[in-house]
C-alpha cells in the first residue's frame, strides 16, 4: 500500500473531512458550536437584563414622580389657600344730621339773637361724613356799640376701616387732636380746659381770651365725641365799638347747652336714644359690613374758621 493510500485511510478513521470543508468537520465544529451557542445565549440575555433594569427604573421613577407631584400639588394647594380677610367692627353711626338743623330755634335765639336765620352751610363733598353750619349775630346798640356773636357747629363721622381701625378709634384720636388744637391757639390768653359730663361719650370745653383789632373776644370751644362722630362747637362773643365785653361764664354755659343738643341730634339721626346711647340692633350697621372709605382726619372738621381764630 502506498503512502498516499495509507494517509487517506488514516484520515477516514479519525473522521477528518476533505480539506475544503475542514472547518465544519465534526471534530472541530462541536467545540465551536458550543462556544457559539454560549455567545448567542449571552447576547440574548443582555437585552433581558437591560429590559429588566429599564422596567425597574421606570417603576421607581414613576413612583418617585407621583410622590413629587403629590407633594407639589399639596404645596400648591396650601400656598394658594385664601387667608381669612381682615375684619373690623362696623361703626355704630352711619349718618349725620343736617348741620344747620341740629340746634333748635330757641337755642339759636339765645346764642345768636340777631342771626338765627343767618345759617350758612359749610361746603362738603359728602354730607354723610362731614358737615358744618355757622351763624353770626350783630346786635347794634347805637352809640353804645354793638354785641357780636359767632357760632359754628362741625360734624365729622368716621367709617371703620381694616387699615385705620374702627370708626370709634379714629374718632377718639381726632377728638383728642381737636382738644389739643383748641388749647394751643396762638396769642390766646387765660386758656382753660375742663371735661364736660353728660355730652356724648366724652367731651371737653376749652375757653380763652383773644385780643383782636375789632375788640376783646371770649372764645368757647366744646369738643364732644359720640360713638364714631366728633362734634366741634365754636362760640365766641365780643363787645364792639365801645360796648362791654360779654360775660365769659354765660357764654360757656350757652356753648355747653348747644353742644349737648348737637350730640343728641347725631344720635337721633341714627335711631339712637336722645341721650346719645348706642343705636338699636335694627338700626345698627352689620358687624360684617365691608370697610368703607374713612373720612380723612387730617383736614379740619370746621366748616369755616371762627372769627376769633387766625
Amino acid at each position: 500500500m502506498s503512502e498516499g493510500t495509507m494517509q487517506r485511510a488514516a484520515q477516514r478513521e479519525v473522521g477528518v473531512p476533505p480539506t475544503p470543508f475542514r472547518q465544519w468537520g465534526s471534530a472541530q465544529s462541536a467545540p465551536r458550536a458550543k462556544r457559539l451557542n454560549r455567545v448567542l445565549v449571552g447576547a440574548a440575555a443582555v437585552p433581558m437584563v437591560f429590559l429588566a433594569a429599564a422596567c425597574s427604573s421606570s417603576d421607581s421613577g414613576s413612583g418617585s414622580g407621583d410622590g413629587a407631584q403629590q407633594t407639589a400639588t399639596a404645596g400648591a394647594q396650601g400656598s394658594t389657600s385664601p387667608s381669612a380677610s381682615p375684619t373690623v367692627q362696623a361703626a355704630a353711626y352711619a349718618e349725620l344730621p343736617e348741620a344747620c338743623r341740629v340746634l333748635s330755634d330757641k337755642t339759636l335765639g339765645d346764642l345768636v339773637p340777631k342771626g338765627a336765620k343767618s345759617a350758612k352751610q359749610g361746603s362738603s363733598s359728602d354730607l354723610s361724613t362731614r358737615a358744618g353750619c355757622s351763624w353770626s349775630s350783630l346786635d347794634n346798640n347805637g352809640v353804645k356799640g354793638s354785641q357780636f356773636r359767632w357760632l359754628n357747629v362741625s360734624l365729622l363721622r368716621f367709617e371703620s376701616d381694616a387699615s385705620r381701625g374702627t370708626g370709634e378709634k379714629q374718632a377718639q384720636e381726632f377728638y383728642q387732636r381737636q382738644v389739643d388744637d383748641a388749647r394751643s391757639v396762638p396769642d390766646a390768653k387765660n386758656t382753660k380746659a375742663e371735661p364736660l359730663s353728660g355730652t356724648g361719650d366724652e367731651a371737653t370745653v376749652v375757653r380763652y381770651d383773644l385780643k383782636k383789632k375789632e375788640g376783646a373776644f371770649k372764645q368757647q370751644t366744646v369738643v364732644a365725641r359720640v360713638e364714631n362722630v366728633v362734634v366741634t362747637l365754636d362760640y365766641n362773643g365780643a363787645g364792639l365799638a365801645g360796648d362791654s365785653t360779654p360775660d365769659a361764664d354765660g357764654l360757656v354755659k350757652s356753648a355747653e347747652k348747644a353742644a349737648k343738643e348737637a350730640v343728641t341730634a347725631v344720635a337721633k339721626a341714627n335711631g339712637a336714644a336722645g341721650d346719645g346711647s348706642a343705636p338699636s340692633a335694627s338700626s345698627s350697621p352689620s358687624a360684617t359690613k365691608s370697610p368703607g372709605k374713612p373720612a380723612s382726619p387730617s383736614a379740619s372738621a370746621s366748616a369755616s374758621e371762627p372769627a376769633a381764630k387766625g
